[in-house]
């Protein structure tokens, strides 16, 4: 059994042929494709849309179990309380740094 449908084939060879002329552009910026990966990408993407048949994309994921998802939670909730204590320490260290800069440009004044 065919993993793609002929209408996907049929809509991969027009991108690529719009390539090769220089008329294929991306979604998003607009600039033109170049590369061949890109323009294969884009065709497959089309015949999504139409609802031909076609594998789903590689970085598409299914849903994961409970407890991995838990683990992943509980990981991203460390790295936030790690976040959160460098930027209070950062705003600490830079109260001493603007206060000493002001002490500074008053010293200065007061030799000229």
């Amino acid at each position: 059994m065919a993993k793609y449908s002929r209408g996907a084939g049929k809509k991969v060879k027009d991108a690529m042929d719009e390539m090769k002329q220089g008329k294929l552009k991306s979604g998003r910026s607009g600039k033109k494709v170049t590369s061949r990966k890109q323009a294969i990408a884009i065709g497959l993407s089309e015949a999504r849309e139409r609802g031909e048949k076609v594998p789903s994309k590689k970085g598409a994921s299914k849903k994961s179990s409970g407890k991995t998802a838990s683990k992943k939670g509980a990981s991203k909730k460390g790295a936030a309380k790690k976040a959160a204590s460098k930027k209070s320490a950062s705003k600490k260290g830079g109260a001493k740094k603007s206060s000493t800069g002001a002490s500074k440009k008053a010293s200065s004044k007061s030799r000229k």
